[in-house]
């Protein structure tokens, strides 16, 4: 956990928010999006990749994809500790952040919206022993604002698939997406 003296809140200003203009809302996952992003979980599998914690906003297209991200989970034998979801605002993102992280997955799956996902990278790195290096996400986390409104190294190593079936990742500062057939680091 963060152990940081620093007991500002986490929570991104109206203004930072305001800055970053309006991003486009989260669109229907598609099969190859899945694929890659079970084989980020799969492919170069780390020892002991077997439970997983799902976050989702709660808009349609993120919550079908949190869906089918648990059933192609659970067809290979692996486990899903927890499925959480959140709104996009929110007073407070602390019950979300230790729901997700409650039980120790190996890996969590995120499909959501930026602006709330950022808020509970936020909170995740601000409160919990949440690991983005250990975050697997949907294309609609694939945004360059991702990182500034998320604050610095608060995703890095984040990982995640492209609709097409290429992945991407969170390097710093940076958005770097790979051609299907090469992989995330």
């Amino acid at each position: 956990m963060n152990t940081s003296t620093d007991h500002a809140s986490p929570l991104i200003s109206a203004h930072d928010l305001a800055a970053c203009g309006e991003p486009p809302g989260p669109t229907p996952h598609t099969a190859r999006e899945l694929a890659a992003l079970v084989g980020l979980l799969t492919g170069h599998r780390k020892p002991g990749i077997e439970t997983v914690s799902v976050g989702h906003s709660r808009d349609a297209a993120s919550r079908a994809a949190a869906d089918a991200f648990a059933t192609a989970w659970g067809a290979l034998g692996g486990t899903v500790l927890t499925t959480v979801d959140w709104p996009e605002t929110a007073a407070s993102w602390l019950r979300p952040a230790t729901r997700l992280t409650r039980g120790l997955p190996d890996a969590w799956v995120m499909a959501a919206a930026l602006p709330g996902f950022a808020q509970l990278a936020r909170r995740l790195s601000h409160s919990t022993d949440g690991d983005p290096a250990r975050t697997y996400a949907f294309a609609s986390l694939q945004d360059s604002r991702l990182p500034a409104l998320a604050g610095p190294g608060t995703v890095h190593g984040l990982r995640g698939a492209t609709a097409d079936g290429g992945t991407w990742d969170v390097r710093h500062r940076w958005v770097t997406s790979y051609p299907p057939g090469q992989v995330a680091s």
